[in-house]
């Protein structure tokens, strides 16, 4: 007996340490916003705005003109300061620690601000060292970022006479010099013929693979179906819609896209 209670004994003791969990941690989502809100003009341009996004994923926002696409994305660069609720990057306030921009973010609006007196190496090597890239570190980066865009062509001429879509592509080379882990994209497709769209939605998709979080702020509903995971639909600064987005469903997102819009207007014209 007592021989048998020693197997029983040692057998439990493996038992319980074989059926031990651990449970794995969750990694952090590389953007969180909770409860975002922000008043442009005395009126509200986004209100009470959650959003979640993880590292590897694409997300399209997508709303009509006026419906707090840039505001949000503005918050999220750190070029605007909520009135109300948080920012979270990697887990850590935002808001608090404002620095983190430099370095975590890279973001292209609307229209890319460069300087006109000076080339696309110069604006390279400013953005590079506004983002802590230095000697050779920047001068690697510099080189891979004009290769991967094709500016080759273009790297000693001034940003004041290129061609809206050539200013576009250097603003977008500015934006991923440093190889953000958020990559925040304001109608990055201004300007750009077909060749190029195509290729900026090659190199959406490059730097999701690559673990980069990449919102994406369009009009177009191509644009979403063709390189984004989710979709977001913001309307009047609140957010209407947040789900999932796939090849072929461009039809089914159009439908939800023009309900919510018409939908809206519909309820105005009552009003009025």
């Amino acid at each position: 007996m007592p021989e048998n209670r020693q197997l029983s004994n040692r057998w439990g003791r493996r038992d319980n340490h074989a059926m031990t969990t651990i449970i794995p941690e969750v990694p952090a989502a590389a953007v969180e916003l909770v409860r975002l809100g922000r008043r442009r003009a005395g009126r509200p341009a986004v209100q009470d705005l959650s959003l979640s996004l993880p590292r590897g994923q694409v997300l399209g926002l997508l709303g009509v003109n006026g419906a707090g696409k840039s505001t949000t994305l503005s918050m999220i660069a750190g070029a605007l300061r909520p009135d109300s609720g948080s920012i979270r990057l990697d887990g850590r306030d935002f808001l608090e620690q404002p620095e983190m921009a430099r370095q975590w973010i890279g973001w292209l609006p609307e229209r890319a601000p460069l300087w006109p007196e000076l080339n696309v190496i110069e604006h390279l090597d400013a953005h590079g060292r506004l983002r802590g890239l230095h000697g050779t570190t920047l001068r690697e980066a510099r080189t891979t970022i004009i290769e991967r865009l094709e500016l080759q062509p273009l790297a000693r001429r001034l940003a004041g006479v290129l061609s809206q879509g050539q200013r576009q592509r250097l603003g977008l080379a500015c934006a991923l010099l440093h190889r953000p882990a958020l990559l925040v994209l304001d109608e990055p497709a201004n300007a750009l013929d077909p060749v190029q769209v195509a290729a900026l939605r090659r190199l959406i998709r490059e730097q999701a693979t690559a673990g980069t979080a990449v919102i994406l702020s369009t009009h177009l509903l191509a644009e979403v179906t063709a390189v984004c995971d989710r979709v977001a639909i913001l309307h009047e600064g609140t957010l209407r819609h947040d789900g999932p987005v796939h090849g072929d469903d461009y039809a089914a997102l159009e439908r939800t896209f023009f309900e919510i819009a018409m939908h809206n207007q519909h309820d105005a014209a009552r009003a009025a």
